[in-house]
């Protein structure tokens, strides 16, 4: 019996493996020892079995696994709990202000839909219709911006922005570099390093006007998030 339950946990361990590699483009052994308790001896086996098995996994020295690109599974099958997640999140995002935001989550989620389980399907759509977020209940859109400004941050792709500030009427034209994306109750915000000003600056995207995605590139940023809001201990500076 006790030879059954750890057949039964290490495919279920096999099984989450897989979709980390499908979900990662690397991970390495150390991370997937941590998370799922195991030791890295363990993993190296697991990715032994794996491959065994013909998944084809790619191993990149001292830098982790991966895999084939272009290889993929077919689709993991949701749990009734995971699907139930996924459907109350398609409610919060439906209240969001930024239109490109919304119309990607539906599409995402229709793709998702069409994978369930018919009894699962029935259940999630009878919670669709049972749950009720109360903010912006006009469904008022004041941004489309988002899924253009998550492109270029992580294409590193230069933005040219036509941005009306709080403290003038008047349209200022700026080239920046896209760093993060915050939101706040009532807007999205583009945290971006002004080339005008030299410094990082935020922008609220129901204050730009027009955005053009460049094809010029830009470095990444030698910072995390985290030092990003130290930085700005340090030196605040106001919405541009």
């Amino acid at each position: 019996m006790e030879s059954f339950s750890n057949d039964t946990k290490r495919l279920s361990r096999l099984t989450a493996i897989l979709t980390q590699l499908q979900t990662k483009r690397l991970i390495t052994a150390a991370e997937l020892a941590d998370k799922f308790s195991v030791s890295s001896r363990t993993i190296y086996r697991d990715i032994k079995a794996l491959e065994q098995a013909g998944i084809p996994i790619l191993t990149e020295e001292g830098k982790g696994y991966a895999m084939m690109e272009g290889y993929r599974l077919a689709p993991v099958a949701l749990s009734e709990s995971e699907a139930n997640a996924l459907i109350t999140a398609e409610q919060l995002v439906s209240k969001n202000k930024d239109a490109s935001f919304v119309r990607d989550y539906r599409e995402a989620m229709s793709k998702i839909r069409s994978v369930l389980k018919y009894n699962t399907k029935d259940k999630v759509n009878l919670l669709a219709n049972r749950i009720l977020f109360s903010q912006n209940t006009e469904n008022d859109r004041t941004s489309n911006y988002l899924s253009d400004l998550q492109l270029a941050l992580t294409n590193f792709n230069l933005l040219e922005i036509n941005y009306q500030s709080a403290e003038s009427p008047e349209m200022n034209k700026r080239i920046v570099e896209p760093f993060a994306l915050l939101s706040t109750q009532e807007n999205w915000l583009l945290v971006a390093w002004c080339r005008l000003r030299k410094d990082y600056r935020n922008f609220r995207l129901d204050r730009i006007i027009h955005l053009n995605v460049l094809s010029d590139k830009f470095e990444p940023h030698n910072l995390s998030l985290m030092e990003y809001f130290e930085h700005c201990k340090k030196n605040i500076k106001p919405l541009t």
